[in-house]
Order: C-alpha cells, then structure tokens, then sequence
C-alpha cells in the first residue's frame, strides 16, 4: 500500500495548482459542452454544475492502472517526489496516456443529461468557467485545510456570478455542494441532483425491456437519503427494477473511493458488492461515475441511468 500522506499530498498540489486533482489542463480536461448541441450557454433558472467527476473517470482509470503496478513494489516509495514536478507537467503527462475513447464515453453521459433536462423542460444554463471541481477528495482523505481553501474559493466564484440554483450530475458533488460548503465556507446554494427534475413518460412502458437492478451510490443512498428519485424516474418510463438486498439507505460500497489509496482494497471491495449485484441476474444501472467505473472493471453488465434514459426516451420517439 502506498502511504496515503504520498497520494494526498500529490492529489492537494494537483488542485492548488489545477483546480482538478489530475493537473490536467481546464482546457483538456472539461470539453463536453463543446459538443453539446447548443445546449449550453444559454439563459436559465440554474446552474448546470458538473463538478468535472464524469470528466475525471478516464484520467482516474489511467492513474489507477499505474498504481496497481506501483503498489506493494519498491517504486511506491518515489511516489512522493511526484509533488515536485509542475502540476500542468503531470496533467500533460497523464492526458497524453488517457484514451480518448474513454473521454468520449463519460463525456456523452453528460450531454445525455443535458438532453433529458431539456426534454423535461427544465431552465438551466451551463458556464464552464463556473464549473470546477468540489474538493470531496481532499475532504475524502482528510485533509481539511486543502478542501477548506479550494472550496471557499469555488463558492466564493459562484456568488461573484450569481448563482443560487446549482443542478448536479453526480453523488459527491451534491454531497459537498449540499452538505460540506454550508457548514465549512458558511454559504449555501439550493442544490438539486438533475434526476429529481425530470418529468419523462414513455408510451407503452419500457417496451418489454428486461429488468435492471440499482447499485444506490453510498452518499445519494446513505447520506442523501435521494434513493428513490432514480426509481421515480424508471417507473415513469415504465421501466422494471429490481432490488438487492443492501441498497436504499443500507447500500453496499462500490470499493471506488479507495482506489487513490490502494487499489488492492478497493478490488476487495469491488469483488463483494459485484457478488451482491450478480445474485440478481440483470443489468445493474447505476447513477454515480465513480460507480460506473469501478462496477466495469467487475465485468458487471452495467450502464450509468442517464444513457439508459437517455435510450429509453429516444426510443419512445
């Protein structure tokens, strides 16, 4: 295992220095709007905010399959004078090893959402000067002081410009935008994750579609306690789902969050809940990009609830 100080350490650099934990270059990193249609830029009741986590997943999985090498080896130790290169160093670096067919995958989940909140008739504009990571992280790994400056400085911005209505894509980003900048940066925002907001029905229900089973993220199911939004949302494409035992509110990890760590852990995690998910014998549908990810490496047949509606909905016409 690496020394979590190392990784911390080089994660914290990464986003004093990027606003992003990769090092990667705004410019490189955050591209989805630019294929979005013209569904961006446009005046709106509130704020389309990514966070950059669907973003993230390409660089995350091309980290982590460097650390897998690294862990337990001799070479983990060097991880620590990683934090001596420049950040936009590291960022080019990690860019240039990161498949562009990844980034184009989690990128069009994100205009997939775009395209339902549309469809749903729902007022939002997205700027992506507005748009930045939330630190959960750092807060994640412990290291108070890093998230504090970060995420003072992202609230802070998003008062400069306005914004009071935040719409979230993923768990984490709600999660801090909702709970954690409220209680350590002292300004709060009315946050609302984009499931909540749509208003789809499909003619002739899900079309004999079979089954999915749900994989409830931790902070939507446990802390959030938002589990049954996604489930609204199926049941008004008449689409069927069906439930694990540990889900909702007792939801079991994915294994993702400690994949900075160590990857060994997370796989040990992973292999436990990919169990619970297989005993159901159906698709798993999930609605976190961290989730998604790490339930693909399980092998998992499993597709992230924007692209299943997103499918649904284009289907029905």
């Amino acid at each position: 295992m690496f020394k979590p100080t190392d990784i911390i350490d080089l994660l914290a650099a990464n986003v004093r220095q990027t606003r992003n934990p990769f090092g990667v270059p705004a410019s490189r990193f955050n591209t989805w709007w630019r294929d979005a249609g013209g569904s961006t830029r446009r005046p709106g009741d509130a704020l389309l905010f990514t966070g950059l986590m669907y973003q993230a997943i390409p660089f995350i999985e091309a980290t982590t399959r460097y650390l897998e090498r690294l862990e337990d080896s001799p070479w983990a130790e060097h991880l620590r004078w990683g934090r001596l290169v420049p950040a936009s160093l590291r960022g080019l670096g990690l860019d240039y090893l990161t498949a562009a067919a990844e980034k184009k995958k989690f990128n069009g989940i994100l205009q997939t959402i775009c395209r339902v909140l549309k469809k749903s008739q729902v007022g939002f504009f997205y700027h992506p000067e507005m748009d930045f990571y939330s630190g959960i992280l750092l807060y994640d790994l412990g290291d108070q002081e890093g998230f504090l400056r970060h995420a003072r400085f992202v609230a802070r911005t998003l008062k400069l410009h306005g914004v009071q209505k935040i719409i979230t894509v993923d768990p984490h980003t709600t999660y801090a935008l909702k709970e954690l900048y409220p209680k350590y940066t002292g300004e709060s925002f009315e946050v609302t994750p984009y499931f909540t907001l749509l208003h789809l029905a499909k003619e002739g229900g899900g079309n004999g579609q079979p089954p999915v089973v749900l994989h409830d993220p931790c902070f939507y199911g446990r802390y959030l306690k938002l589990a049954e939004g996604p489930r609204q949302v199926l049941r008004s494409l008449g689409l069927e789902y069906v439930e694990v035992r540990n889900c909702g509110e007792f939801t079991s990890c994915c294994g993702g969050p400690a994949e900075s760590v160590s990857p060994a852990l997370s796989r040990e995690i992973l292999e436990r809940r990919a169990a619970e998910l297989q005993a159901a014998a159906a698709p798993v549908v999930t609605f976190c990009p961290i989730c998604l990810a790490n339930l693909l490496k399980a092998g998992l047949p499993v597709e992230d609830l924007a692209s299943l509606v997103g499918r649904t909905v284009n289907n029905g016409g």
